[in-house]
Formats: C-alpha cells, sequence, structure tokens
C-alpha cells in the first residue's frame, strides 16, 4: 500500500498536468521584505551591559539575525555564484520574510495589534504557530552558529529577549539552549563547524574546487538540523494551532510534514529555487471557506501544490510513516535524490 501511495502522491506532484503560471515571482523582490534595513553586523543591535541584545520578537530583528548569518558564510559560497546568490541558507530568511508579508507573523486571535498595520506592524506575535515554529529556524541556528565559532572570538555574550508569553517555551542564549536542548544545538553547531573549518581550511585556496559532493554534505548537514527543529517545536506549538482557521491550520501541518520529503531529496535552498518554490505558496492567510482546488484568488498553480501538500500528508498519516520510509529510502542514493529534486525543481518552474 505504501509504494501504491508514494506512486499517487509523485504523480499528484508532477508538472506534467500542472498548469502553467504566469509570472515566476509574485513578489517583484527576490530578497525578504526590509532586508536592507535589517541589522548586518553584530555590533548593529542593542549592546547593553557588555551584552548583545536581540528582539527575536521584532521581524526586523529576527530578520537581523538571519542577515548575519547568511554575511558571515557568505566565503564558503563563493563558488556558486556572485551576491551570495549561492548560501544555502537563504531558505531561512525567504521563508521568514513569506510569513511576515503574508501575515502569519501577527498575532491570530486577534487579541493584540502585533503584527497589524494599524499595531505594530514589525511585532511578531508569540501567538503565532508561525513564529514559534520560525524561533526554532532563526534563534537556534544563529545561537549554534555562534557556539560553531562563524563570527570568530565576540567580545560580547547574545542575549535574546523573552516574549511576554510561553516564556518556558524557548531559549535564550548559548548556554541557556545548550543546557535546555544539548541535541539540537549538536545539529545546527554541526553545519556551521563543517563549512567554518573543514570547507575553508581545504578549499579557501581554490573555491572552485568545492565539488558538488561537498556541498551535497553540507546540505545533508543543514536539512538534518532543519527538520529536527521542526520535530522538536511541532509537539511544543501543537496547542497554537487553536488561534488559526482550520484550513489554516491543516496547511501548517501540511508545509511541516512536506518539508521532510524536500529535505530528504537535498534540495538547495539557494535564494534562486526557493524563491522558485515559494512563488506557489499562498498569498495570504487560509480563511474558513477556503476549498481546494478552488480558492478563487489563488493562481491554479497555487490551488495544485496546496492540494499535492494535502495528499502526501493524508498519504503519510494513512500509511503510519510509512511513505516518508520508503521515500527516503528512495533518496539513499545520489541518484535517487537527483530525481527527487528534479521532481520539486520541475514543480517549480512549469
Amino acid at each position: 500500500f505504501g509504494i501504491h501511495a508514494l506512486l499517487i502522491v509523485t504523480v499528484t506532484l508532477s508538472p506534467a498536468t500542472a498548469p502553467a503560471r504566469s509570472e515566476k515571482n509574485t513578489t517583484g523582490d527576490v530578497y525578504p521584505p526590509l532586508w536592507d534595513l535589517a541589522p548586518e553586523n553584530l555590533l548593529d543591535f542593542l549592546v547593553k551591559d557588555n551584552k548583545i541584545v536581540i528582539n527575536a520578537w521584532n521581524y526586523q530583528e529576527r530578520l537581523g539575525v538571519y542577515k548575519n548569518l547568511l554575511n558571515s558564510s557568505a566565503k564558503y559560497f563563493t563558488a556558486f555564484g556572485s551576491q551570495n546568490f549561492g548560501n544555502i541558507l537563504w531558505g531561512l530568511p525567504l521563508q521568514h520574510g513569506w510569513q511576515f508579508r503574508t501575515g502569519r507573523l501577527a498575532d491570530p486571535s486577534s487579541v493584540t495589534s502585533c503584527g497589524y498595520e494599524d499595531g505594530d506592524l514589525l511585532c511578531i506575535s508569540v501567538r503565532s504557530w508561525w513564529s514559534c515554529m520560525n524561533y526554532y529556524l532563526a534563534i537556534i541556528p544563529f545561537l549554534g552558529a555562534v557556539e560553531a565559532g562563524l563570527f570568530g572570538q565576540l567580545q560580547y555574550e547574545i542575549e535574546i529577549l523573552p516574549p511576554e508569553e510561553r516564556r518556558a517555551d524557548f531559549c535564550y542564549s548559548v548556554a541557556d539552549c545548550r543546557s535546555r536542548i544539548p541535541e539540537l544545538m549538536d545539529e545546527w553547531k554541526a553545519y556551521f563547524e563543517v563549512n567554518n573549518f573543514t570547507v575553508f581550511f581545504i578549499f579557501s585556496v581554490s573555491p572552485a574546487t568545492f565539488s558538488s559532493f561537498e556541498l551535497d554534505d553540507a546540505l545533508c548537514l543543514m536539512w538534518r538540523a532543519h527538520v529536527s527543529s521542526i520535530a522538536y517545536a511541532l509537539p511544543k506549538f501543537q496547542d497554537s494551532l487553536k488561534y488559526l482557521s482550520d484550513p489554516e491550520a491543516s496547511f501548517g501541518e501540511d508545509w511541516a510534514n512536506a518539508v521532510d520529503f524536500i529535505a530528504a531529496t537535498h534540495f538547495s535552498t539557494d535564494l534562486q529555487n526557493i524563491n522558485n518554490f515559494q512563488a506557489f505558496l499562498p498569498q495570504r492567510m487560509l480563511v474558513e471557506g477556503d476549498v481546494l482546488p478552488s480558492i478563487s484568488d489563488f493562481s491554479p498553480q497555487q490551488n495544485r501544490v496546496l492540494l499535492s501538500l494535502r495528499a502526501l500528508h493524508k498519504a503519510n498519516q494513512l500509511t503510519g510513516g510509512l511513505l516518508l520510509k520508503l521515500w527516503k529510502k528512495a533518496m539513499s542514493t545520489e541518484a535517487g535524490r537527483k530525481m527527487g529534486r528534479k521532481l520539486i525543481e520541475d514543480l517549480a518552474s512549469s
């Protein structure tokens, strides 16, 4: 049954019957919103009491965390194009930007004005399922990079400000996160260590010799840490789904499930790939009454991708996770991963 389901989902995702999309990038900009205004140096954040203090519940400051990660790791990706476009960390800030642009970081309970244009637009709500999940794909990678030495020897400690609610659900410094979630910190630290040391010392003389094999290794470590972050955060913030409409809550869970499948292919999360793919994600929150695949203000392609994500999640649930196991087995070779990536890329370019 699992193999049959895998075939069904593969056909569902196949671009052969997918309608062509009319535009390449619906945002008109390759960077996340306000990218130019985000802090690009750690000392651009508030320095107080010998600490660099970061407000992770402000969109511009969380975006600045990503910008610092991109800037400090740029030298390891010079062989993959100009302007750091080949950096595989782009997937993280671009996802964050999409969440901000589509209102997914705002207070879904509407109790506060956090994240709304008539309130504090840059505020990230701790009641948002998306923003809480994203914390584990922003602050934890960042602190893992600090611990790995990506930023060198810092003269100040890093302190992350807590939210107004649910303080116990997050950690706020390298030491704090190391004590609470050591395994997850290890995963992200391992990614940044392999780039910071192995890649730099072996390939710094001739970046062009950084072959696809080494890039595949880096992608493997990055995706391993990525799915670990989601796996840790998913049960922790399950109760936050209650603030969302049923269609939006379902989409969130479908997306989290799909990441496991995408990760197994070692899909390259560079700037162009992610922008191509995100053009198919919903440009607003889903509301009651949105029925797939007939959401009138979504493109046929957006409807189809959402329906595909739903089918993939349901098939995986029906098989008790066997579908994902079969997929991972199929992706265990470079030839298999190439096929998997081709499927995703074709979907994003049809």
